[in-house]
């Protein structure tokens, strides 16, 4: 999210939150989720896809994630897009904790250009192991 928001200098976008929610609402997110586009290879048509888009309260889209100083990786990032009675969920029951990480973000920004990278600290990121593995069917990853 820091590069996304240009570190946190972005307009509009000059505060970074870091939400918490519990594994079973995301799980459950990414077992509603539907992807953004129509995958040819999945088997399902472009209509039945449709109908699907049209019901579902999660969209799902598989972005490149970025370093640093934006520059595209490897791996991708995932997005979720949330509406109706699932985003009021989300925004009223679902968030455990809500950590405004804006001052970490504006202290790293100097660091966030290349040669500034040995002092730049980061969230560590781990593998998301799925609980069910027809979450990962349904989002496009192998679960194991």
């Amino acid at each position: 999210m820091m590069y996304r928001s240009a570190w946190a200098t972005s307009q509009g976008q000059e505060a970074v939150l870091a939400i918490r929610l519990s594994r079973s609402f995301f799980e459950q997110l990414l077992r509603e989720a539907v992807a953004s586009s129509h995958a040819a290879d999945s088997g399902e048509t472009r209509e039945g896809w449709q109908a699907r888009v049209r019901t579902s309260e999660v969209r799902l889209q598989w972005d490149p994630d970025h370093g640093p100083t934006g520059g595209k990786l490897e791996r991708r990032a995932l997005q979720l897009g949330l509406r109706g009675a699932t985003l009021r969920a989300f925004a009223t029951s679902e968030i455990r904790e809500i950590v405004d990480m804006t001052p970490f973000v504006a202290e790293q920004r100097p660091h966030a250009r290349r040669e500034g990278w040995a002092e730049l600290q980061t969230p560590v990121e781990d593998v998301y192991r799925l609980l069910d593995p027809a979450v990962g069917s349904n989002i496009g990853i192998d679960a194991g």
